[in-house]
């Protein structure tokens, strides 16, 4: 079933990322938290992060959740695991540039939610203090230009990246609109390129 949104996000009482995280990395009966990041651990109107655990891992960013969760990875989700193991990382963690869940972009809200951007941003820093040197793969194709915040959203995620020197990625070269491939039409084993995320925000 695909997901709508069953409402603006500002109409919920959003779960904060700090303790969310805290949840997700105890126990589940739902799934292995050995080998799943999951935040929050159980289905919602949001996701921060959906992946797998490991000392390689791969940040995927796309641009919103849809109806994946540990164990039930929709097609994307596999399609960017498959990538991922392909090019030498040991697991994949899923990131999006906005949080709300909807299986069809259009159904995202018309406005930016300031408060999920916050927490969601703390998801991506945490994901970012995971490695020594963060790799961090663009995968959002000309979704992003969906809503006109989506890429606000992004240049604060490349200012986190860039604060901590991540290096960013792209599979394959860039699409005629100069954004990057979405995974889930790309092969297996499409290598990954060096990515000038500066560059991107500040000229797109």
């Amino acid at each position: 079933m695909p997901h709508i949104p069953q409402g603006t996000t500002d109409q919920l009482t959003l779960e904060l990322f700090e303790p969310a995280l805290k949840a997700a990395l105890l126990p589940s009966p739902a799934y292995d938290v050995a080998r799943w990041l999951y935040v929050p651990n159980t289905y919602s109107e949001y996701r921060y992060i959906l992946g797998t655990r490991g000392k390689r891992p791969l940040i995927c960013v796309g641009i919103n959740p849809s109806t994946a969760a540990p164990d039930a990875l929709d097609p994307t989700l596999q399609s960017a695991q498959r990538i991922a193991l392909a090019n030498g990382y040991d697991s994949f963690l899923m990131f999006n540039v906005y949080a709300q869940r909807a299986t069809r972009p259009d159904d995202m809200e018309p406005a930016l939610n300031p408060a999920l951007h916050a927490e969601n941003r703390k998801a991506f820093r945490y994901l970012l203090s995971l490695s020594d040197q963060p790799a961090v793969w663009a995968a959002w194709g000309n979704i992003i230009m969906k809503r006109d915040y989506l890429m606000e959203c992004m240049r604060d995620f490349a200012a986190d990246g860039q604060a901590v020197g991540a290096r960013w990625y792209t599979a394959g070269p860039l699409l005629k609109s100069g954004h990057p491939h979405h995974p889930l039409y790309l092969k297996g084993d499409t290598k990954l390129v060096p990515f000038d995320i500066d560059a991107y925000v500040g000229n797109t």
